[in-house]
């Protein structure tokens, strides 16, 4: 299960059923829960907690410091849930004391090669990072969110849940929930129905999240304007989402 060039420190923390493949380093005050599978040559530092049924392919440098220039050794923390999937080259950095200090990352995610979770970030469930997608420090990305190839997402934007961002995308503002956006500037392409109906929602709801698209990015009301409307029509589970990610944008959104 351990091959005998991997080598891990005595402070390190690594369940009986873990899999860690040649020349990988496990460092000290990792915490490495049941199910996971640690490719060769994987380098994973803590303070980091990560749960269970998780894969890291190699390559992949999982809770190093971070490249922020202020930060001084404080032990900050990365934070892991269950069932994600890092694959080759991936880079994962912990948080800084400038924040929370933590990088919390949820359940059931895909990182494809290359991509980048910096300092601070925070990463919902069932989101997926293309090839080489990279976020920069403090990005909030949203439950089933994704990122095409080379996506670049600036400092502190949120990414809505269920959005999505096309390849090779530069977003600078907050992108709302359910919306598609792309380009350099990015700008939208509506509601990403396509993936709203392989999750399950219904006709009537992406038919709503359709209206509520139009009222905020197509009307020639002013956005408080358009959310007062939203917010009158007594909305579903889905919309309070969408109008959620309306009122608490801090950067503006992406039109």
């Amino acid at each position: 299960m351990i091959h005998p060039t991997a080598i891990i420190d005595p402070k390190a923390q690594v369940a009986s059923d873990v899999e860690i493949g040649a020349y990988s380093v496990i460092g000290p005050d990792v915490v490495i829960g049941s199910g996971c599978v640690i490719s060769p040559h994987v380098v994973i530092k803590g303070p980091s907690v990560i749960g269970t049924n998780n894969r890291f392919f190699q390559f992949a440098s999982i809770g190093e410091d971070c490249q922020d220039k202020k930060y001084r050794g404080e032990p900050t923390r990365l934070e892991i849930g269950n069932d994600n999937v890092f694959r080759e080259g991936v880079t994962v950095h912990r948080g800084t004391v400038q924040d929370q200090g933590l990088t919390r990352i949820g359940s059931g995610n895909l990182f494809m090669a290359y991509s980048h979770v910096a300092h601070d970030c925070v990463i919902g469930d069932n989101c997926i990072m293309a090839n080489q997608a990279t976020l920069g420090g403090h990005v909030v990305l949203g439950d089933y969110a994704i990122l095409g190839g080379l996506a670049a997402v600036h400092q502190f934007c949120h990414i809505g849940a269920h959005a999505m961002v096309g390849g090779l995308s530069a977003i600078t503002m907050d992108v709302v929930a359910y919306v598609m956006v792309n380009g350099n500037p990015a700008h939208t392409h509506g509601i990403n129905a396509e993936g709203l109906k392989r999750r399950g929602f219904d006709a009537a709801a992406i038919a709503t999240l359709r209206d509520a698209y139009k009222k905020v990015f197509r009307s020639q009301m002013k956005l408080a304007e358009s959310i007062e409307a939203l917010e009158r029509e007594t909305p579903s589970a889905a919309l309070q989402v969408f109008i959620g990610s309306l009122k608490n944008s801090s950067r503006g959104i992406t039109r």
